[in-house]
């Protein structure tokens, strides 16, 4: 039986090999340890334990410049086991950055400050991208690394050649996702990422031994990386361990880091109580005296201070450098490089939505929208160089790689196309790192009910605001034959219950072609597109290039014969059924609308004259849609209707599916003289 005991306090600290480093870690370790105690929680154990690592790679390795944060070749720093985040925040501050002063450390955890519990991208220049959940930084690193690659091999190491290091701890590596992350990065030999591993043996229950007892170094080894380990408080080993590191470009690298959680703690230091508590005026007083920092909190001396600043200032030479490389490039390629940078499409791109839309308008056949979106990805790929595809290994059912996209391969990142494999949360997360990277717009496919896989990512992307495109396809019960573990039916309202996420269901092929212009068209929102797989009719027939759908919902087909009494809202694949039975119940006398609300996100940002021209003024109302319920109340009210799923689907033919649970023409025209009795009541 493995040994659960938890490990002693370590009440004394390795006297140090270079005590100027040790003094410069210490500037993390104090700075940490007051703003927890001022804020009267947070987790000091990590910072502390790991800011000898911090300080050996930002001071002989780090390539980065506090005054211009955006700099593209900048090395990139992800904070994995983002509940450190006093490590950041005070490597920011002690750099120079701007935006992270003394008063916003003083204000750790305090609402509207810049130092959140967990860093936040855009809260200030210089955090990366959001962290906390544990493993989202070591798979948001796998995209950037990534990224890098791809980007390297467009542009030529002049432009883009930089590293990307994580640090990362013993929960990052309980998760899943991590290994999701471990594997890919391996499979593509991603020899710019360089990941620290936080060994301290301690999670917040105690030892890590009571819950897991797995071989960390050989997991990596198993999965093509290059492993190291080290004393993490031994400088001269850290730094020959990144020397190392950075010469084995084949291969990602880990570094096994041996550390004390809460390093310098009399009483804390290596247990669980240093994780997550606040240490408390008589254990930091105690600190003060092991590690002989005389200095009140928040006061850093200003030696010490110059000296970081110098070490935030040292990578201005490089950036400038750099600079004149690119002004140095070809006209083309620096032209092609400064509009990526800047996040402007081509300028002719919206001809590739066009030409799609006339293709589907002059072939007037029946198309599954997911055909229709890999139709429409065929024009966008030859129109907007920067896009880069992937699937969960469901490329051929997602409809994801367009025409002339080549593959990403190990050692070969010159294509445009990502095979994920069996890993949709790595693969969502890691298209998060690689759309925080720049340079690239990632879009990557699985089936609808797996987004439940990627969810903690597709929350994150839509928390930090940027452009990642997720393809679900296979979007309800007409998936058929599956059955009801592939298909979804609570997906759809559990991913529109995420905020800012944009969540689009086209009706029809020109529908699917203006959601893509949609989702492009908005830098800074995350987005989601539900494509079916079984065929449906085109339902737009008009020419042009007017969005219809660019304001959520519209009128597809307005009433006829007089005021309207009725309005039956649909999306996606039972949009033709709202339409099908309009024409029955216009025929009986009842003047019909059918709306098509293809993204209710956006729907929910007009106006209320604009959302009450769309959904008329009565009440007398029917919505449709192959899922459940949920949300749809806000549009039908009590006395509309409803048709969809009230339980999990089934395996079977798609019609037969679709009559079991009487989501038909039929159902709705009944579903449309309820409601209009209950009105007329």
């Amino acid at each position: 039986m493995a040994d659960v005991t938890p490990p002693p306090a370590v009440k004394t600290v390795p006297k140090p090999r270079d005590q100027q480093l040790r003094d410069l870690a210490d500037c993390i370790r104090f700075l940490s340890m007051d703003a927890v105690q001022q804020a009267k929680s947070g987790h000091p154990g990590a910072p502390m334990g790991m800011a000898d690592i911090a300080t050996v790679l930002y001071k002989d390795f780090m390539q980065f410049d506090a005054a211009d944060p955006h700099w593209f070749d900048r090395d990139r720093f992800i904070l994995s086991n983002g509940h450190a985040s006093m490590l950041l925040y005070s490597l920011l501050y002690l750099t120079g950055s701007k935006d992270m002063t003394l008063d916003e450390l003083k204000r750790f955890r305090q609402i509207d400050s810049k130092t959140a519990g967990h860093p936040e991208y855009r809260h200030a220049e210089g955090i990366e991208t959001t962290t906390g959940p544990l493993g989202q930084g070591i798979a948001n690193s796998v995209g950037f690394a990534l990224a890098e690659r791809i980007m390297n091999a467009k542009f030529g190491d002049d432009i883009c050649k930089h590293w990307t290091y994580v640090f990362m701890g013993d929960g990052c590596l309980m998760e899943g996702i991590s290994q999701e992350a471990i594997s890919m990065a391996g499979h593509y030999k991603l020899g710019h990422l360089i990941a620290f591993w936080d060994n301290n043996s301690i999670s917040i229950d105690g030892a890590t031994s009571l819950s897991v007892s797995d071989n960390e170094v050989e997991r990596f080894r198993a999965s093509g990386w290059h492993v190291l380990e080290i004393d993490g408080h031994d400088t001269d080993a850290i730094r020959d361990a990144i020397t190392a590191a950075r010469a084995v470009t084949d291969k990602p690298s880990m570094i096994a880091c041996k550390t004390i959680i809460g390093f310098g703690f009399p009483t804390k230091a290596g247990t669980q109580k240093a994780h997550s508590d606040a240490p408390g005026e008589e254990e930091i007083a105690g600190a003060r005296k092991i590690l002989g920092w005389d200095s009140p909190p928040f006061v850093i001396p200003e030696d010490l201070l110059r000296e970081w600043r110098e070490i935030g200032a040292k990578g201005s030479a490089a950036r400038m450098a750099w600079a004149d490389r690119v002004k140095a490039a070809p006209e083309a390629l620096r032209t092609e490089f400064a509009r990526r940078n800047d996040g402007e499409l081509p300028a002719d791109w919206k001809k590739a939505i066009a030409a799609a839309r006339a293709e589907f308008i002059a072939s007037g056949k029946e198309m599954a929208t997911r055909s229709a979106s890999g139709a429409v990805l065929d024009h966008l790929a030859a129109a907007i160089p920067e896009l880069l595809g992937g699937s969960a290994d469901l490329t051929p059912s997602n409809n994801t790689k367009a025409k002339g996209m080549i593959e990403i391969k190990p050692d070969d990142y010159s294509g445009t196309y990502m095979h994920y494999g069996v890993r949709e949360h790595g693969m969502a997360a890691a298209m998060n790192g690689i759309a925080l990277h720049g340079g690239l717009i990632p879009y990557g496919g699985t089936f609808m009910c797996f987004s439940d896989y990627c969810r903690p990512s597709i929350r994150l992307a839509a928390l930090m605001q940027i452009r990642t495109i997720f393809v679900m396809t296979h979007d309800s019960i007409g998936l058929g034959e599956d059955g009801p573990t592939h298909q979804p039916v609570e997906q759809l309202a559990a991913l529109r219950a995420i905020p800012h996420l944009a969540v689009y269901r086209p009706g029809d092929p020109v529908e699917t072609a203006e959601c893509w212009e949609l989702i492009l068209e908005a830098p800074r929102q995350a987005a989601l597109i539900a494509l079916s797989r079984q065929p449906m009719p085109l339902l737009r027939h008009e020419p042009g290039t007017d969005n219809k759908s660019a304001k959520g919902a519209y009128v597809l087909l307005e009433a006829e014969g007089g005021e309207r009494k009725l309005t039956i809202i649909g999306t996606g694949s039972e949009l033709h059924l709202a339409v099908e039975a309009r024409d029955i119940l216009q025929k009986e006398g009842i003047p019909t609308a059918v709306v098509s609300m293809p993204c209710r996100l956006i729907f929910e940002e007009q106006d209320a004259a604009y959302k009450k021209a769309v959904m008329g003024a009565t009440h007398a109302r029917v919505a449709v849609e192959a899922a459940v319920e949920m949300g749809w109340e806000r549009y039908i009210g009590f006395q509309g209707r409803f048709i969809g799923m009230h339980g999990f689907g089934a395996s079977g033919k798609i019609g037969d599916v679709y009559k079991k649970f009487d989501i038909t023409t039929e159902a709705v025209v009944r579903a449309a003289h309820e409601t209009l009795a209950e009105v007329a009541g």
